[in-house]
């Protein structure tokens, strides 16, 4: 003889606050809600934005990449060039033309290791970049100079090190001012 057991209706269009209560019952005493949200959302919104080939603004430091910045000269397209061949194609870096700069986007926790050379500047937390879309591969305004692919970042200490053979112009004064930072903050030249 089989016994029946008792279980929660399933509810059919359920409210809010109904579904949250399932989910609470369900996940039983040891439960860990979501403590911010607001990471989901900004989860969201960029996935939408990528999808939809918009621009994202993304939270430097993270899981995702800290970024290095350097003036976009020919040094720097020379720096670029020898990443192709270090890394065997160079990995995400942005060229931001009205502001004359490239951004190199490097493993995240790059920022707090980074021993500031004159000609370049490496920034993480609490800092975000606004990244243009995926498909934008020339100007105007900012583009992919080297395409951003999922399993490739700049590799920070190859990439100290070829900056400072080729050694393009230090962005740290206008960069300083437009962070509102102090003098000195960036590193030697800042």
């Amino acid at each position: 003889m089989r016994t029946a057991t008792v279980e929660r209706p399933v509810l059919v269009d359920p409210t809010a606050d109904q579904l949250l209560s399932l989910v609470d019952a369900k996940s039983g005493p040891v439960r860990r809600p979501v403590v911010d949200m607001g990471d989901f959302a900004t989860l969201v919104r960029t996935f939408v934005g990528v999808a939809l080939g918009q621009p994202t603004r993304e939270r430097l430091g993270g899981d995702l990449f800290d970024v290095v910045i350097t003036a976009a000269n020919d040094q720097a397209r020379a720096a670029v060039f020898a990443m192709d061949e270090v890394q065997g194609g160079c990995g995400g870096v942005v060229e931001d033309p009205m502001a004359g700069w490239f951004y190199w986007l490097v493993p995240p926790g790059s920022a707090g290791r980074w021993q500031p050379p004159p000609y370049a500047v490496c920034l993480g937390v609490p800092y975000r970049i606004t990244l243009p879309p995926l498909n934008r591969t020339a100007p105007p305004g900012p583009y992919w100079y080297r395409p951003l692919a999922r399993d490739r970042l700049v590799p920070a200490g190859p990439l100290w090190t070829v900056l400072a053979q080729h050694r393009p112009e230090p962005p740290h004064t206008h960069l300083a001012t437009q962070l509102g930072l102090a003098p000195g903050r960036l590193g030697p030249h800042g």
